[in-house]
Order: structure tokens, then sequence, then C-alpha cells
């Protein structure tokens, strides 16, 4: 079996060594990255299922590795900061990651959230032969088993959690879907903390959807409740 090796990319050698040693105990495969640009030749370099970067980073910062990771890769990626505000949690998940969590933080509910991750995104890699079809609204097509979404004909390239919403949200049409709904299907844990995370990851899926100059939105608000897709 292929082991699971995990990034871990912060310029604070001491915080960088405690998350290596939680991660093996799990039985991980590590690699370390002390700065930005040793962070992304390590995910070009190596086959990595998950990414643990930190913010501000020499040379690079976080949201510069992201971005250039982004490019080639959709493993999960989780920030984890010094930067607490909701707007730096918010600027984190806009620019592609998939989850936030703010220094100090307890070790054992990183590991808790890494292996919620990567349990979700081994799910969604497996071969299927499952033959779904498409699913196919105001020039959206899904292709389930190969995770794929095109927009008039053009693929949009989305990160794991953004297709798992979009998946979900066009798999039941007209079905109203709560923040806390959403986050239990999509993440496959207990609902955490606030609703920031989902509605940020449903911000950036309507504006790679182009939904922000689209007056017939396929994902609709219901205000108060949660979300829908309008298909």
């Amino acid at each position: 079996m292929k082991r699971i090796t995990i990034l871990v990319a912060d310029d604070e050698a001491e915080i960088a060594d405690l998350i290596e040693l939680h991660l093996k105990k799990e039985g991980y495969d590590v690699l370390k990255a002390a700065d930005g640009q040793e962070a992304v030749q390590a995910a070009q370099t190596h086959s990595v299922d998950l990414a643990i970067l930190d913010i501000m980073m020499p040379k690079l910062d976080g949201y510069e590795v992201i971005r250039q990771i982004r490019e080639q890769h959709h493993m999960p990626i989780i920030f984890l900061s010094a930067k607490t505000s909701d707007l730096d949690k918010i600027a984190g998940l806009v620019r592609g990651a998939d989850d936030y969590m703010t220094k100090p933080f307890n070790p054992m509910e990183l590991i808790a959230r890494v292996n919620a991750h990567l349990r979700r995104y081994m799910q969604m890699s497996q071969p299927t032969t499952s033959g779904k079809l498409a699913l196919e609204a105001g020039g959206v097509v899904i292709y389930p088993d190969q995770r794929i979404v095109t927009l008039y004909g053009e693929t949009i390239e989305l990160t794991p959690k953004e297709f798992d919403i979009l998946h979900l949200l066009a798999s039941y049409p007209k079905k109203v879907f709560s923040t806390e709904n959403i986050f239990q299907h999509v993440w496959g844990e207990a609902y955490f903390e606030t609703s920031n995370t989902v509605m940020v990851h449903i911000r950036t899926l309507r504006k790679k959807l182009h939904e922000d100059t689209n007056k017939n939105k396929l994902i609709k608000t219901v205000w108060g409740v949660g979300y829908t897709f309008n298909g």
C-alpha cells in the first residue's frame, strides 16, 4: 500500500518538528520545508497527499505557495498561521485552502483534521466503475467519476472541497442544504466552530462559475436556511 506523504512548510523549526512528530506517530511520511520556495519545490518533485502551510514564510509566502501548488495539484491544503482574524481566515480559504487553523494550536486537533481531509480525499480519488451520469445545468457539466467540471465546454479548476460542494448541491436540485449539512457531507466530520468555511468556499465557487455576473444563479441562497442548486 502506498504510504501517505504530508508536506509541512513552516519557518519555525520547533513547530515543524512538533507537527512532524505527531504525524509520524500516525504513520505518515513527512516532508519539511523551511520557506515557501522549498515548499513549492517539494510539491513539484514529490508525491504529496496533503500540505500544511504557514502563511508568513521567507522567499514565498503561503498565499503564493498555494497559488503555485494549485496550478498542478488538488490535494487538501491546511493553513496553520499566527494570523488569527476572521478576515485572515477568509483570505486563506479564498486563496484555495481547504481548512485554516490558528497558532497556538492543539496538535491532536490538527491531526484530527488531517485525518478527516485525507479520508475524504482518498475516498473521492478512488477509481470507480460506477458509470455515474454527468450532471448538466446552465452551461455547467459535472463529471462525477473524473471529478471534472466544465463551463460552456471549458474546464474550470476547482479545489476538492469546491467540487464536493458543487456535486452535492447538483445531485439534489431544489433541495435546501444548511451550512451544517454541507459541512458534514463534504468534510465528513462534526460541524466546526462557524459557518464561515462553507460560506467562503461557496463564494469562491460562485466566482469560478461566473455567478457574480449571472442573474439566474445556479447556487441560490435561501436566506436564514442555507443553499440550493437552482438547476
